[in-house]
């Protein structure tokens, strides 16, 4: 689908300069983004309805799942070397 925005100068530099550091087309970087932030906004959301339903998260649950965040994200930049 093609599909016509306008962005800030600012951002459009450094969309130009992320794409070309990744090695992929504006179209393709722009897409993998909107992928990431509906993927966060429904993540969010989930947490969201998850406390309605059992209460706010405690500290060491947050701290728990932040530590596997860590880890996950650590495995996967190894993987990429």
């Amino acid at each position: 689908m093609k599909l016509a925005i306008t962005v800030d100068a600012d951002v459009h530099a450094k969309v130009l300069d992320a794409a070309e550091a990744e090695g992929a087309s504006v179209s393709a970087w722009i897409t993998a983004a909107a992928r990431r932030a509906l993927l966060l906004r429904d993540g969010l959301a989930a947490v969201a309805e998850w406390e309605a339903e059992h209460g706010a998260l405690t500290q060491a649950e947050l701290e728990a799942a932040r530590s596997r965040i860590e880890r996950s994200a650590a495995r996967r930049k190894r993987s990429m070397r």
